[in-house]
């Protein structure tokens, strides 16, 4: 399996600028012009994506008010599932003006499936790449379906256990896709920072070598530009226009301010990290006047002896580094040296 994915003409792996995914999921509250407004906000912020997410209430759960339907506890405690997902599904009528909308906005557009006919339908918009949500990873058969049509796929891994994700990535791998990822993921609404073990990134790596993500729900945006130091090359985050504005996922989610700065630091921290050191002496040389070195601090005849009182450790750093101070004392002067001029190995007799 690949090291790197492509969607459509973006390379995603260790070697690229991270991968950001605005997720658009139940925050347009009902309204398309809504959901159109936050693919501009997610354009705007500079995102590599908007993400949707393709159901219905019905393929995806049934109306019962069981206890075994009802969220206890949570963002989400005292709904039954139906109700939340029938509030926070995307009409499949509005995915093919979204995804022309997308496109038009230079930004990628694609979804999670959460059963196989909404894989069918999606291929059908040509979605590029598919996201298998994390409560659907051990649904191997809809993995298979998905993989099938030839793209990559993006994998949470939520609450499954190494076996599990070993088992997603072994379908995927042999059911067609164009390459995965992984994202590394909390399934909390909202995580906490002390509960991200954003370790498991580099776990992950390690076992799959596949590009390593994550899939954020914490507030704010410090853990996403924390696991950029650990190698995560996708970062996927809520978007909503105004948290105030309520929706299923809007307490967990970043205004367009806030991520048109994630997207910013994201890109900062891979810069940082993308070069390690290097000799650079023009970089160096710009900053000499601030390092110390060998200078001749007052005049010396050819011949003279070399001391403390005629030379010294002293800025700027134009001169032989400061560590051979007692290799050149006791030596003699191969011309006349004058107050202020810099050591160099030639003007010694060595």
């Amino acid at each position: 399996m690949k090291n790197n994915i492509k969607i459509k003409d973006v390379t995603i792996g260790s070697n690229s600028p991270p991968y950001i995914i605005a997720e658009l999921s139940g925050n347009h509250n009902g309204d398309i012009n809504r959901a159109i407004k936050l693919i501009d906000a997610a354009s705007d912020a500079g995102a590599s994506a908007i993400k949707l997410q393709t159901y219905t209430a019905d393929t995806i759960t049934i109306n019962s008010n069981r206890p075994e339907f009802m969220i206890k506890s949570g963002l989400w405690a005292g709904r039954n599932l139906y109700e939340l997902y029938s509030e926070a599904s995307t009409p499949w009528n509005w995915h093919e003006t979204l995804f022309n909308y997308a496109e038009k906005k230079n930004i990628h557009c694609f979804s999670s499936p959460f059963d196989e006919s909404a894989v069918d339908f999606l291929d059908q918009l040509s979605s590029p790449a598919f996201k298998i949500a994390s409560f659907e990873l051990v649904d191997l058969p809809l993995i298979k379906k998905a993989a099938s049509k030839g793209k990559p796929l993006i994998m949470s891994t939520g609450v499954a256990d190494f076996e599990e994700i070993n088992d997603a990535c072994t379908t995927a791998k042999h059911s067609g896709a164009d390459g995965y990822a992984l994202l590394h993921c909390i399934s909390e609404y909202p995580a906490q920072p002390k509960d991200m073990r954003l370790a498991t990134i580099n776990e992950l790596e390690a076992k799959f070598k596949v590009p390593i993500g994550l899939s954020d729900h914490t507030l704010g945006s410090t853990m996403a530009i924390a696991s950029i130091a650990l190698g995560a090359t996708i970062i996927e985050k809520h978007i909503t226009l105004n948290r105030s504005d309520g929706g299923p996922d809007a307490d967990f989610s970043l205004e367009p301010d806030e991520f048109k700065r994630l997207v910013e630091d994201c890109s900062s921290a891979y810069e940082g990290l993308s070069q390690g050191y290097d000799n650079r002496p023009g970089i160096k040389k710009s900053n000499a006047i601030f390092r110390r070195s060998l200078f001749v601090t007052k005049d010396i005849k050819a011949g003279e002896t070399l001391n403390e009182t005629n030379v010294r450790s002293i800025r700027p750093g134009m001169g032989i580094p400061p560590k051979y101070l007692n290799d050149i004392i006791g030596k003699s002067a191969k011309i006349n040296l004058s107050k202020g001029e810099p050591l160099s190995w030639e003007k010694i007799k060595m």
